[in-house]
């Protein structure tokens, strides 16, 4: 538990809020800093919590050897000034989730879900799953709810189930799970950690600290998933889409043990992606005494989480996706894959130099490219290099309104950027909103 420290918070989104409230609670003295003008609410609500702010672009000039302890934002990288500054001073630096792990009581049960993709899918089926059974299950993490936001609420032998990035898994030193969820790896976020190597030595520190007695869950298919796992000292379950495993993908089937759990057609959402993503969720059920019947039920309605090539409407024969969630290249691959129709694919977004070169065999069912935002005359470029038909727009209204235009009966248009979001929204999650909202409105 941390208290009565001396606590610079580093960024003021949310879960930087968040942290700094669980924080005020344990007679700590705690300053927040950001670079941007924040909301007078969130001012004047610190201010009653005895919490000070400044908004400044030197903010390693707040941080001297008074402080005990950093909490950054995820985001935030390792050469950051301040972060570097703290390095120098040895002032430990953490995350909110870090600092929420110290908060909570013993004998919670955590299971924690990474990979580069599949996260949100997996983390959401598995908390839906395990209600059935158990009303103790927390969710939080990456999902978009700060572990501190509902500490307070877990209580001794409550389940609580985190999405976890590797952005979070940077600054995570004590934390610990009782099971670990690695869906895959991929080369993803590599303007973040510099190189593919140091991606996945991150991506490996959701299996830290685990002791013979703790799970971890791996995808066989992935040689990667296989490399950074191989020494961890975890009870290993194996699942596979092309391979036997301890739940594998057979003639349509998924079998766990040597049972069979449930048909493909028996399962609302469609995809290898998703059929390993179930396998995960089924392992977890299984684990948890969730029966067949149960485990069945409930895949035959969850239709998938929002903004992950979630269907919004059927316009004069034309079905709309947003898959605003799809911020790199794999993501953006598993979503073409879904789809046979002719596809009109909508991208563009935060510029990060990862090339589009890798997405070109996922092409084939796509006959236009829309483009906009930050990337949109690189991914001109991505287009015409593959000989698909492009149009380069400013913003995401416009491409989806000339999208539109020029679709035909039973057509699909799919916004998958394969970007971030920042160049032009907040999140993904503002770019899928705005997304559904002009499909919506659409004639």
């Amino acid at each position: 538990m941390i208290q009565k420290k001396k606590i610079l918070i580093l960024g003021m989104a949310r879960s930087g809020i968040s942290v700094a409230k669980l924080l005020s609670q344990y007679h700590n003295d705690i300053t927040i800093t950001d670079l941007k003008k924040q909301d007078k609410k969130i001012i004047e609500e610190f201010q009653k919590l005895g919490i000070k702010t400044i908004i400044t672009d030197h903010q390693e000039n707040i941080l001297d050897d008074s402080f005990d302890l950093v909490v950054k934002n995820p985001a935030i990288k390792k050469d950051n000034p301040t972060v570097a500054k703290a390095k120098i001073l040895s002032i430990p630096v953490i995350n909110e989730m870090e600092a929420s792990y110290s908060f909570l009581p013993k004998n919670v049960q955590i299971i924690g879900i990474t990979g580069s993709n599949g996260k949100t899918t997996t983390t959401t089926m598995i908390y839906e799953l395990l209600k059935y059974k158990y009303p103790n299950v927390h969710l939080a993490g990456n999902i978009g709810i700060p572990l501190s936001d509902i500490v307070s609420s877990i209580k001794s032998n409550d389940i609580v189930v985190l999405e976890i990035s590797d952005h979070q898994l940077c600054d995570m030193y004590q934390f610990k799970t009782n099971i670990s969820i690695m869906t895959n790896l991929s080369h993803v976020h590599l303007d973040f950690h510099g190189s593919y190597e140091n991606y996945k030595k991150i991506k490996a520190k959701i299996f830290q600290n685990h002791q013979k007695d703790d799970i971890a869950i791996l995808n066989k298919d992935n040689k990667d998933v296989l490399e950074v796992s191989k020494d961890i000292l975890s009870h290993k379950i194996y699942f596979s889409s092309h391979d036997k495993a301890d739940i594998y993908l057979k003639e349509n089937t998924i079998i766990y043990q040597g049972e069979k759990i449930v048909h493909c057609d028996d399962i609302q959402v469609k995809g290898i992606h998703n059929y390993e993503n179930i396998m995960c969720a089924i392992i977890i059920a299984k684990k948890y005494g969730i029966t067949n019947e149960e485990i069945k039920d409930f895949l035959q309605k969850f239709k998938g989480v929002e903004h992950r090539i979630e269907f919004v409407r059927t316009l004069h024969n034309r079905k709309f996706y947003n898959d605003s969630k799809s911020t790199n290249n794999q993501s953006t691959i598993i979503a073409l894959s879904s789809f046979q129709e002719p596809t009109i694919l909508l991208m563009g977004g935060l510029d990060r130099n990862i090339p589009f070169d890798e997405i070109a065999p996922a092409l084939k069912n796509v006959k236009h490219i829309f483009s906009y935002g930050q990337t949109k005359n690189k991914i001109e470029d991505f287009a015409k290099k593959n000989h698909i038909p492009v149009t380069v727009t400013n913003t995401l209204q416009e491409a989806v309104k000339k999208a539109y235009r020029i679709s035909e009966e039973k057509d699909v248009i799919l916004l998958s950027p394969a970007c971030a979001s920042w160049d032009q929204y907040k999140d993904f999650e503002t770019r899928g909103e705005e997304f559904k909202s002009i499909v919506m409105n659409l004639q």
